[in-house]
């Protein structure tokens, strides 16, 4: 067995969001119509199911990952519809929502990726956005209603001045439209509904926050690399309260999500050409999927023999044995072959398995599997 060195994971969540929506992890059905006849099933497994004159492909396996560049306008949730029609795949959820009004990345998990969604959740987030002086608006983003205006604009060294105040560990009140739970409701229906929904501020950590450039005087550029519940749009509106204005998000892109920075995003068009000339016969689906384990950077791998990958892959723990064995401790993901195997936990002389990958299907290319 051989161990790559650890390293610690960063927390983190991509809470800078209005419209929280849930990951497709599998196809949704809907109910029959009243009085609708029974439908009929045809058992013959060569045969494809119709919807009309249409033909509905079988879905199939495909395990990887696929950094969309989205586009704005497009929920995180219709963009998993469409991953998952071009790549006719069984399963497939995001790794943080990203609202409609930004843009930039929105990893997908396709397949047993699916089992990986919680490690680049927890990972850093970085975003490049726009601040509107002068404005702050319900929604605490363009699209709001605004609730107070100023005459006053801050000068690039008021500005300059501030930023460590917001640099660390910060006590941050979440925006009125955000996904946090009031007595079980979400804090953005409660708002919407006209009630006032009084947030409690909660410790968030900014890890870097500059100015990057103030086109004029009603815009300033910044960027920001945050960790777990940090809200975006309430460091606007924190700001311009305290620079003597007011101020809202104007633009918002996206530019980090845990291990997948830019160099790994594909806009829309790119991605729906690549499936068509795949389509064709010209190329390979395969190079657009990043390997499932990318998502596993920041914990360290163990490679084991075939025989301890069979017992692992049945869901039995394998003793460590030997001078060679790992002295760590804590989860690492398992490797045969250079295969992705399991994740699992080390502990107590043992390696037990928590999750096992069936990587059989559609899976990222030879050449994907080394980070750019």
């Amino acid at each position: 067995m051989t161990m790559d060195p650890a390293h610690s994971t960063i927390e983190g969540n991509d809470a800078d969001q209005r419209d929280v929506q849930k990951n497709n992890f599998a196809d949704m059905g809907g109910n029959p119509q009243p009085h609708q006849e029974p439908r009929r099933v045809n058992n013959d497994p060569r045969a494809k199911q119709q919807k009309g004159n249409q033909v509905r492909r079988d879905r199939r396996d495909v395990h990887g990952w696929v950094v969309l560049d989205k586009p704005i306008g497009m929920t995180s949730t219709q963009a998993v519809a469409v991953l998952k029609r071009l790549f006719n795949a069984k399963r497939a959820g995001h790794a943080g929502t990203l609202d409609p009004l930004a843009s930039g990345g929105l990893p997908i998990a396709l397949g047993e990726a699916t089992k990986t969604v919680p490690f680049v959740m927890d990972g850093r987030k970085r975003y490049q956005f726009t601040v509107c002086w002068g404005e702050e608006r319900d929604t605490d983003d363009i699209e709001g209603s605004v609730t107070a205006t100023s005459d006053q604009r801050p000068t690039r060294e008021a500005i300059l001045a501030l930023l460590p105040r917001f640099t660390g560990v910060i006590e941050q009140v979440p925006p009125r439209y955000s996904a946090i739970k009031v007595q079980g409701e979400r804090a953005y229906d409660l708002a919407r509904d006209g009630e006032v929904v009084e947030l409690a501020p909660r410790p968030v950590e900014i890890h870097h926050l500059t100015l990057v450039d103030q086109p004029d005087n009603d815009r300033a550029v910044f960027e920001a690399e945050c960790g777990k519940g940090t809200y975006v749009r309430a460091l606007a509106r924190d700001m311009g309260r305290i620079l003597g204005t007011y101020g809202h998000i104007c633009a918002l892109r996206r530019t980090l999500v845990g291990p997948f920075g830019e160099n790994d995003m594909i806009p829309l068009d790119q991605l729906e050409a690549l499936c068509d000339r795949a389509a064709s016969g010209e190329g390979s689906l395969a190079d657009a999927l990043m390997p499932v384990e990318t998502a596993l950077d920041d914990i360290p791998a163990l490679a084991v023999t075939r025989a301890d990958a069979a017992r692992l892959h049945r869901g039995q723990a394998v003793l460590l044995r030997g001078r060679d064995a790992p002295t760590c401790s804590g989860t690492v993901y398992v490797t045969v072959a250079g295969r992705l195997l399991a994740l699992a936990e080390v502990g107590n002389g043992e390696i037990i398995p928590k999750r096992v990958f069936n990587l059989t299907g559609l899976t990222a290319s030879t050449g994907r599997n080394e980070r750019n």
